[in-house]
């Protein structure tokens, strides 16, 4: 009777969409951290475990499903055609972002009335020049770019490689279905993992819940409140509205197909650490084939920071408004260039947004230590412009398919997504 009893259990738990587990962890993560304060961190280290296994996948996991989307096109043409879309709806998303950002900022106003104090001592960071950028993006040795985890450069050798096998047609088969059965058994590894994810969520929101009281979020609520306003608009009124125009598909189903990936990133703050979640939604939900899946979302994942454009915006008016600066026309319209710019040099780890906002906070004459007030309360605001990351990714790599005809719509519209 015991043991039927405890296969019953199991079955139902099996049963239930992992979105769902995923956030009754995150609502008793945000229990757990109320009522226990600073002593939750001690499920802190139930997170790490978690979020240093979906880091142990990234590498393998874009390499070879880098190598493979591209085999897999037996195209370079096409290639080129993929790419340049890709590039060109993330960058005309990010403009949208930082642009809806400035829009919420203005019209809510959140650092007028708002006295606050602040400390000196931040510094200036260069943008890095085109030339730099460029020259960055070719690894001297890929062995190290692989061991580094420097997704740009791993991306630019897994094309090489890939375009390569391409070209030398059957001799390159051997080593191709080498990489096609790596790729599957990193895609069951990451299954394995996300199993864990309901577990690793709630130790991670129960560390920053019990971090953040009330007396730190109290005076900036307002400030944080018109980002995630920006940031849900944005997905609502862009994503989907792109999908529905450009796409005719339906929005909805996109966003059901999502909530894995969503719920991954809130709670990690990085959109490189969800990108094999995000693998796993867009061919098992989203009906995505393979090769450009394997393309668009690693590609996305390094230069695609819709929400990290919000976030500038947001807190670069923010911050004008509490200093009693008055910012022109030309000043708005800086902001949307190097924010747009800035979001894309700008890395898929917690914190980086951070370090891009003294770019666009120099070029309108904003003193950069003023991002100290903003400091505390970073981590609550990279937890939504990830999410904003992830969910452009997804829509734009679900645009791409749908534009190449490699998406199936009899698994996008599949009424249960799981």
């Amino acid at each position: 009777m015991q043991s039927n009893a405890s296969y019953t259990s199991t079955n139902r738990w099996r049963r239930i969409p992992l979105w769902q587990k995923i956030l009754a962890g995150l609502v008793l993560g945000v229990l757990a951290g109320a009522l226990l304060g600073e002593d939750a961190s001690v499920f802190k280290p139930i997170g790490d475990i978690f979020i240093n296994a979906i880091k142990m996948l990234i590498v393998p996991l874009v390499f070879s499903t880098l190598v493979v989307g591209i085999t897999a096109m037996r195209d370079p043409q096409k290639m080129g055609r993929i790419g340049a879309r890709t590039i060109a709806l993330y960058l005309v998303t990010t403009a949208f972002a930082i642009a809806i950002g400035l829009l919420a900022s203005w019209v809510f106003q959140p650092g007028v009335g708002l006295e606050m104090s602040f400390e000196s001592g931040v510094e200036a960071k260069q943008a890095p020049s085109l030339v730099e950028i460029l020259v960055g993006l070719v690894p001297q040795n890929p062995i190290d770019a692989l061991a580094s985890g420097n997704i740009l450069q791993i991306i630019v050798f897994a094309i090489g490689l890939g375009i390569s096998l391409t070209l030398i047609g059957d001799k390159g088969e051997p080593v191709v279905r080498v990489f096609e059965s790596f790729a599957e058994a990193m895609v069951k590894l990451t299954n394995l993992v996300m199993a864990l994810a309901p577990f690793g969520v709630f130790g991670l929101i129960a560390h920053v819940a019990g971090s953040y009281g009330l007396e730190v979020l109290l005076p900036l609520a307002k400030v944080i409140g018109v980002a995630y306003l920006a940031s849900v608009l944005h997905v609502l009124l862009v994503y989907s509205g792109l999908l529905a125009l450009l796409g005719r598909l339906n929005p909805v189903r996109y966003l059901q197909g999502i909530l894995d990936a969503l719920v991954v990133a809130y709670s990690s703050a990085s959109s490189s650490g969800t990108l094999p979640v995000s693998l796993r939604c867009a061919k098992d939900n989203l009906g995505v084939s393979e090769g450009v899946a394997g393309f668009v979302l690693p590609v996305g994942a390094t230069i695609n920071m819709d929400g990290t454009a919000i976030y500038q915006g947001v807190v670069a008016v923010f911050i004008a408004q509490l200093l009693g600066v008055d910012l022109s026309l030309m000043d708005y319209g800086m902001i949307i260039v190097t924010g747009t710019l800035a979001s894309i040099g700008t890395a898929g780890v917690p914190g980086a947004g951070l370090v891009m906002l003294s770019i666009v906070m120099a070029q309108i004459g904003l003193p950069l230590e003023a991002i100290a007030v903003i400091a505390g309360i970073d981590r609550i605001l990279d937890m939504a412009r990830t999410s904003v990351n992830v969910a452009g990714d997804l829509m734009v790599t679900t645009l791409v398919g749908k534009s190449e005809g490699e998406l199936d719509e009899a698994i996008y519209n599949a009424p249960g997504k799981s």
